[in-house]
């Protein structure tokens, strides 16, 4: 995304290549020296032990990254950059916030939303067929499903599905959006949060809000701003990693991957196998457009890859690099779509700040993936790869739009 535009359409372009070629630049090596956006050096970090290291190792962390003393790191904000956010705090702090949402996040309490997951997913797929063939498969199923499944998790079931793309798009852009926008866009969403919250201790409910709020009732230190921060954070992150993931898988599989299809559609196990290597394989991000990895500053020496990289520096653990590393995943998705994962996939980082939504992404996948292939097995791509309407400019990157046919 480029330029301002409307909350779905914002700096849409034709991008040269599709998802999976923007990897085939990156060269997993030694740790290696570079540059941000904003001129900060940064040691590159693309082997997967070496990546695993930094996100694990308790000599790096995020908050460093906020300190007085710290370079700058962000050309322009984005709902990332929050010091006081989740993601930016470490230790003790970021332990005691993390356990507030956590819980709700268990393999075993997404187990439980399973079977109404799955009737969103038939629900959607009903009204894509009754459309009839060509449609749009992302305004049909790839964006409403996600937000479909987070407003009811959160009980934002009146949520209009514009301004959140809206907030969004400001929320995860990289060059898409001025600064000035940003903040316009922030202080809204923030706004909103602040709203929901403020709705919820009036009127609790079975949610995720009103938990979350009865845990941080319950701990007593988190702040009213982290709380906020944390709702609208949620509601970003639960829709925009599925959202990004099942579009760009939906390219893949309907241009290259044509003769898995049919296997998705056999059963749930395959298409449980298949999403762990989608995820592994197909980046979330464009490389060309956005900070080059994960990032993090060392607190003191720290030897990484045989390389000793000093205190303070920032360091990006390239996530996309170290899925593909040639030591690790020898095959590719052609041979390997079906089969277990040779090592654990970065795609959801590791760590202390390792997603705390992945078994929920991972079921919607598994079953969004499912669902459509036995529904429509001769779903295919009505445009040329090279034709496809590309997001742009913001941390992930998807098809805004994509026309398919059956």
């Amino acid at each position: 995304m480029s330029t301002e535009n409307s909350a779905t359409g914002a700096g849409t372009g034709t991008a040269p290549l599709p998802p999976l070629h923007c990897l085939r630049h990156l060269d997993p090596g030694p740790p290696r020296l570079a540059a941000l956006p904003t001129g900060t050096p940064v040691w590159l970090v693309s082997r997967h032990a070496d990546v695993r290291q930094v996100l694990t190792d308790p000599r790096l962390g995020r908050a460093p990254l906020y300190a007085p003393d710290a370079p700058p790191i962000m050309s322009t904000p984005n709902i990332l950059d929050d010091p006081q956010g989740l993601l930016n705090i470490d230790g003790i702090e970021h332990q005691r916030l993390r356990r507030t949402v956590q819980r709700a996040f268990t393999p075993r309490a997404i187990a439980r939303w399973k079977p109404w997951v799955a009737s969103v997913v038939e629900s959607l797929i009903d009204d894509l067929i009754e459309h009839g063939s060509p449609a749009d498969i992302v305004s049909a199923y790839t964006r409403p499903l996600p937000v479909m499944v987070i407003s009811r998790l959160m009980a934002l079931d009146s949520l209009d599905s514009k301004r959140l793309a809206h907030w969004s798009d400001h929320a995860l852009s990289a060059t898409a959006y001025s600064a000035d926008a940003i903040h316009t866009a922030m202080a809204e969403f923030t706004a909103f949060g602040a709203e929901v919250i403020a709705e919820r201790r009036a009127n609790p409910g079975d949610d995720l809000v009103s938990n979350l709020l009865a845990a941080a009732a319950e701990d007593g230190s988190i702040t009213e701003p982290q709380l906020v921060t944390l709702v609208i954070g949620l509601v970003v992150a639960g829709h925009e990693t599925t959202m990004t993931s099942l579009g760009n898988a939906l390219v893949y599989l309907l241009e290259d991957g044509r003769e898995a299809w049919q296997r998705l559609a056999s059963d749930e196990a395959s298409a449980a196998a298949a999403t762990e290597q989608l995820l592994r394989a197909i980046p979330l991000g464009d490389a060309r457009e956005i900070m080059p990895g994960l990032l993090r500053r060392t607190v003191e020496d720290v030897e990484i890859g045989g390389v000793v990289i000093p205190a303070g520096s920032v360091v990006a653990a390239d996530a996309n690099a170290a899925n593909h590393d040639p030591e690790v995943f020898t095959g590719d998705l052609h041979t390997e779509l079906f089969s277990p994962l040779a090592a654990p996939m970065l795609t959801f980082g590791a760590g202390p700040h390792h997603c705390l939504g992945a078994w929920l992404a991972r079921m919607e996948l598994e079953l969004g993936l499912h669902r459509l292939a036995r529904r429509l097995p001769s779903l295919r791509l009505a445009v040329p790869a090279e034709g496809i309407d590309w997001r742009r400019g913001l941390l992930t990157r998807s098809p805004n739009s994509l026309q398919v046919a059956w």
